[in-house]
């Protein structure tokens, strides 16, 4: 049979099954695409041997150039060979309209029954034109402009012939140590609950069948922000009261909203790697949340349950595996090769098989696949869509509103448009690789516009650069692209020179964007190598420095923080870095952003963050002559250098009248509430109101905050505008030790500002 005929043969038969199946029911109730789907789905089951069933459920890696000759080497002969025998459900790292249409002609038209390949990839903050990495983005509190630049990735990535992305990555960490913060939204449920939701819209729109969406893949389930001691790839141990409240609410919030795939961790937690944890997959996942998309394995981690020490060997670990709830195998070539022996060995029900393969066959018909494997193959349109000029603009828009401006004393910025001389030095100010941050694998090396060139575009100052040093880090086997030259002081004459016949000095310093990220794990969080040293002789001939920190993680800056009259929080930017950072020293665009992480004053004070819990002893009891017994440190203050929320603008704001609509509610209730927020400054500005909560007294012990509001509000200079939160069940319960949500009688606190640190209260109480 003809192989083009024999796949429109194949899609014949699902239809005959289908209308069987509506005959056998005398309906004539039209279906919903839903139910249409899942009739599909089951008719293609009935047609599927247990091999090619195991086979959807199998991820490889590009082996490849797929466009040309199959390499003769063993293990790309075998994948070839499980391409054409329809063992081979996925492919990850296959990019570009050209390739993907290659590798899927393989499997439709080779194969026996032609079922399409999903291809997935790391589209983590941009496919070629990148916005800023995600923890930057979620400093902008601007859930439009989040899931704007999701749509852009998701633009370029299903040009380029991918329909499938690993992301967003929604962990909750409170560890900056840990490289990939960079990679999520910060240390807060609710904040992260609500980029999860922008980012997973984003990706996926309103129809997972339009071409220029991609399917998203919420990770990692669960627990793994809070790795211990911030390592990569390490244990994690957190009671119920931290799973429920802080680690799950995102991924319930990306589950509630629609997300199609979910990936394991590389963790274990309360003793099993989460890989083959039933409680965390089946119990809650899949039946107390009923999430009806697919799991995939991080990268070989059913292989790694070996390692771990939870399987004896491979076939073990795929038994583990699969019943647990991980459908797709990523790469550990495991599941091919054992389920099949399994099931008919009757170790492995074909019921779990059959469970994991229809979700994955329900994704491939939600994308259109089954319709047109070759939609997301068209090179023209590739040509087109990716690097527009409107794409360039939606990340130079949120680039600028993901910038926190950390201090501004003296009125150092905005900068004067003219007659200055700007010294402007740090190696990070004429970089145009490291702006582009981690996980940027399929954009082009040194494609983001540099801050110098950003600050060029700006005539009217003189402008003088010198590098000072480069930047470095103690240990680079795994970062060959990071200069490593430690002790080279040669050019920092230069650069003093420069700052003493400057008017005012910009100094970009931080860290290169791949020493943030997977597996770049850090015990010191200070400005690498000897950019400190360089401040600080820069400082000895100059104190109007202009601090701007390129960074993908809270640095400590306690130094800095004390001696430097302006910084600036610029992270890495993306593609578009150069124009973002100088419009916004240049006053074009005031900034707005606010910290997603808390800053720690040293490494010793981790893991800091504001929603802590009380404790029996909080606080020094002044009324008692002991000052030991107190939980505090006794060489540096319990407080943050910058508490998480906190972000200044160029004016000012004040807050005033915060009202309730009463003071006592039935448990059922709405709780209403207003704040007025003035602009008192000279400029027109934009603030995050953010609004918190505390629970007095509970079941299970409370922080003594709780983020559950915020709204971004846009004021002229004079202006007062009133805004309003509500607070319902949902905001004002938590989940007790056991997953059960409660909401409980008595007393509230409610607090209002610009920052965790906001000081103007109310309260009310539930009766």
């Amino acid at each position: 049979m003809n192989k083009k005929i024999k796949y429109i043969f194949y899609i014949t038969v699902i239809a005959t099954f289908m209308t069987c199946d509506k005959i056998k029911k005398n309906t004539v109730e039209s279906p919903t695409k839903t139910e249409e789907i899942e009739k599909k789905v089951d008719s293609l089951l009935k047609l599927m041997t247990i091999e090619e069933k195991v086979g959807q459920m199998n991820q490889y890696n590009g082996f490849w150039d797929v466009t040309g000759p199959v390499p003769d080497d063993g293990d790309a002969e075998m994948k070839y060979e499980h391409l054409k025998q329809g063992l081979v459900g996925s492919m990850l790292s296959v990019r570009g309209a050209k390739a993907v249409r290659a590798v899927q002609k393989i499997v439709v038209e080779d194969s026996r029954l032609g079922i399409p390949l999903i291809i997935g990839f790391d589209v983590i903050h941009g496919y070629k034109t990148l916005s800023p990495i995600p923890l930057a983005e979620a400093a902008s509190w601007d859930l439009e402009a989040i899931e704007r630049s999701a749509q852009v990735a998701a633009a370029e990535a299903s040009a380029a012939g991918i329909n499938w992305t690993f992301a967003p990555m929604v962990d909750i960490s409170r560890d900056p140590r840990w490289g990939r913060v960079m990679e999520g939204a910060g240390e807060d449920p609710f904040l992260g609950s609500k980029i999860a939701v922008a980012r997973v819209k984003g990706f996926q729109g309103n129809d997972l069948s339009d071409v220029n969406t991609i399917a998203a893949c919420a990770k990692h389930f669960a627990a793994y922000g809070f790795s211990e001691a911030g390592k990569e790839y390490n244990t994690v141990d957190v009671g119920n009261s931290t799973l429920h409240n802080m680690v799950l609410p995102p991924f319930k919030a990306a589950v509630d909203i629609g997300v199609k795939t979910l990936m394991n961790g590389f963790n274990e937690l309360d003793g099993v790697p989460v890989t083959g944890s039933s409680y965390l997959l089946r119990d809650i996942l899949k039946d107390k949340w009923g999430f009806k998309g697919f799991v995939v394995s991080d990268w070989a981690s059913i292989r790694e349950l070996v390692v771990w020490g939870y399987a004896k060997d491979n076939r073990d670990a795929a038994k583990i595996a699969s019943i647990a709830g991980s459908d797709m195998d990523m790469e550990s070539h495991i599941y091919v090769t054992e389920l099949v022996q399994l099931v008919r060995d009757g170790v492995v029900k074909e019921a779990v098989i059959d469970d994991a393969v229809s979700r994955i066959l329900t994704v491939k018909f939600e994308l259109g696949l089954f319709d047109d494997p070759y939609k997301y193959c068209d090179e023209s349109r590739e040509k087109e869509v990716i690097g527009s000029p409107k794409h360039m603009e939606a990340v130079l828009d949120v680039a600028k509103k993901s910038i926190v401006l950390l201090k501004n004393e003296e009125q150092l910025l905005p900068l004067k448009k003219e007659g200055q001389k700007i010294a402007l030095i740090g190696a990070l100010a004429n970089e145009n690789n490291s702006p582009l941050g981690s996980w940027r694998i399929a954009s082009k090396d040194s494609t983001a516009v540099s801050i110098l060139t950003g600050m060029q575009a700006y005539k009217g100052n003189t402008l003088v650069y010198k590098k000072g040093t480069d930047v470095t880090v103690g240990n680079a086997e795994f970062v060959n692209e990071i200069s490593v030259n430690t002790n080279d002081k040669s050019e920092f004459d230069q650069a003093i020179n420069a700052a003493k016949e400057a008017d005012v000095v910009v100094l970009v310093l931080g860290e290169h964007g791949f020493q943030s990220g997977e597996g770049r794990s850090r015990t010191d969080l200070g400005l690498p190598g000897l950019q400190q040293e360089l401040l600080e002789e820069v400082y000895k001939v100059n104190k109007k420095i202009v601090l701007v920190l390129n960074n993908g993680r809270p640095l400590t800056i306690s130094w800095a923080d004390k001696h430097i009259p302006a910084i600036v929080e610029a992270w890495q930017l993306g593609t578009q870095t150069g124009h973002a950072v100088a419009q916004v020293l240049y006053g074009d665009y005031n900034p707005s952003g606010k910290l997603p992480m808390t800053f720690p004053r040293n490494v010793g004070q981790i893991p800091i963050y504001y929603n802590y819990k009380n404790t029996g002893r909080p606080v020094l009891d002044k009324n008692n002559p002991n000052l030991v017994f107190w939980s505090h440190y006794s060489d540096i203050e319990n407080t943050p250098l910058y508490p998480f929320g906190y972000g200044l603008s160029y004016t000012t704001f004040e807050y005033a009248k915060l009202t309730l609509d009463k003071r006592v509610y039935a448990i059922n209730e709405e709780v209403n509430i207003t704040v007025d927020v003035s602009n008192t400054g000279k400029l027109a500005g934009k603030e995050v109101v953010q609004l918190y909560i505390r629970d007095l007294v509970g079941s299970v012990t409370r922080p003594v905050k709780e983020l559950k509001g915020f709204e971004l509000v846009t004021l002229e200079v004079g202006e007062t505008k009133t805004v309003e939160f509500t607070l319902n069940k949902e905001s004002l319960g938590f989940y007790n030790n056991k997953g059960e949500f409660l909401l409980e009688l008595g007393d509230f606190e409610i607090f209002v500002g610009g920052s965790s640190y906001t000081k103007l209260t109310s309260s009310f109480e539930l009766k």
